[in-house]
């Protein structure tokens, strides 16, 4: 069982950085992939970027290739989300998902490849 919290969201300009943190507790941690998603008002959960657990592989979506970094830290069982040049259209709810092996039937950039999911952070982007 792995249990996440988020935090680090907060108000910032356009322009403007933050980085989230999400904290997670669980003696497995380390072999999970990890990933960040986000939802906006009115909208689907989509995703954001995700690590495999050796931080071999990383992915992000398109709208945030560029600006974003994922990172982890198996040490401290934490993963990081590093936002830089944001946009008001950043703002979301922003949640950090962890996908256990036996998710791998499901595609690594959809929800339903996540089975452990934190309570989210508010990132607000203003123009």
């Amino acid at each position: 069982q792995v249990q996440l919290v988020e935090s680090g969201g907060g108000l910032v300009q356009a322009g403007g950085s933050l980085r989230l943190s999400c904290a997670a507790s669980g003696r497995t941690f380390s072999r999970y992939t990890m990933g960040w998603f986000r939802q906006a008002p009115g909208k689907e959960r989509e995703f954001v970027a995700r690590i495999t657990w050796t931080g071999a592989t990383i992915d992000y979506a398109d709208s945030v290739k560029g600006r974003f970094t994922i990172s982890r830290d198996n040490a401290k069982n934490t993963v990081y989300l590093q936002m830089n040049s944001l946009k008001p259209e950043d703002t979301a709810v922003y949640y950090c998902a962890g996908r256990s092996q036996s998710m791998y039937g499901s595609a690594w950039d959809t929800v339903r490849g996540y089975d452990y999911w934190g309570q989210g952070t508010q990132v607000t982007v203003s123009s």
